[in-house]
Formats: structure tokens, sequence, C-alpha cells
């Protein structure tokens, strides 16, 4: 059976960006790798993010309560697979045993399915799309503004693309501002 090989991130929604934001900071000396007014990427190692904080006064500004449980709290935790192969088997392997992602992405800097567990706790699978954290924070710096979000894709298509002998070099899916981002460090098996 393919496992990840790592634990990636975990992001959470807030009413308190400013100060969750500047809390990370101080906790784990993280550093802000992105930050747009709804969204801030935070790191404390190479990993090109370790959290993430979604501002809910943004997001959902017409609920304005701070203290609201349930909207707040953990949104999703992230574990890595080595390779696009690696995550494409394990949507087979969970497909073929009745669950299914509920989102699939590309961000641009990972290749992503989401899903959730029985209780609706959300986790993200997903590959990182560059070799090196120097390559993923240029990304972000340069290109990642224009779509922080990414944009979908069918995995049954990615597999059989896959499955049928398509480079994985191949599979461009996410375009921002004219640049495209390839799937580069995931395309070893």
């Amino acid at each position: 059976m393919i496992r990840p090989s790592k634990f990636a991130h975990v992001v959470y929604r807030t009413r308190r960006f400013e100060e969750m934001l500047e809390w990370y900071k101080t906790v784990f000396g993280a550093k802000v790798q992105f930050q747009n007014p709804a969204l801030a990427f935070l790191t404390y190692d190479d990993e090109h993010h370790r959290f993430a904080l979604a501002d809910l006064s943004v997001i959902r500004p017409d609920v304005t309560d701070t203290d609201r449980k349930g909207m707040i709290g953990v949104d999703h935790v992230a574990y890595t697979y080595e390779s696009v192969p690696d995550l494409l088997e394990t949507f087979a392997r969970l497909k073929d045993s009745g669950i299914e992602p509920y989102w699939c992405v590309h961000h641009g800097v990972t290749v992503s399915m989401y899903y959730a567990d029985p209780d609706g706790n959300q986790m993200e699978f997903q590959v990182d799309c560059f070799e090196s954290s120097e390559e993923t924070k240029a990304y972000m710096d340069s290109n990642f503004p224009a779509n922080p979000v990414g944009v979908e894709y069918d995995p049954d298509e990615w597999l059989a693309r896959m499955r049928g002998g398509e480079p994985l070099s191949e599979f461009v899916q996410f375009e921002a501002e004219g640049q495209i981002s390839p799937i580069r460090g995931a395309i070893t098996a």
C-alpha cells in the first residue's frame, strides 16, 4: 500500500487573522511565504508552508462573531506523497473502496486531492510541483498571487492518461497570468 511520505501542513479558519499571524510567527519563528487579505501561508523550515490561515472576515464577512465555533478552527490537515503516480494510485485504491475526493485541484505549488472522513474532518493528499523550496518560493512570489487557489482537474482522466503512458511532464493544468506551472518534482514514480 502506498502511504504519504510526510505530514505537510494544517490550515486554520479564523476571525483573528492578524493576531493568529503574529502568534504563529512568534511561537514557531515562522516566516510568511505569501499573504493577501484572505490568506497567509507560513513556514518554519524548508516546507513551502506548514500553516495557512484563512481570514473569515474576508471570506465570510456576513458572519461577524469572532467566537463562533464550528466555522472557526482547523480547516484541513495535509499529507505529502512522493509522486503523482503514488497520489493517483492511492486515488484508485480509495475509489475502489468507495472513498472519493470531494475536490481535486492543481494549486500551482501542489497537485492536491481533498477528502473528508466519516466525521467530516478534511484532509489534503498532495504532491509538490517543484524540486526545491527555493523554486516554490520563487513561484509563490511571482505567479501565486494571480490565483492562489488553482484550477480543478479530473483525477479519473489523469489516472487514465498516466496508465496510458502519457509522460507526467505533459500534465500541465495551471495557468496564471500566462505563466504555466508544470508538474516538475513530482514526475518520478
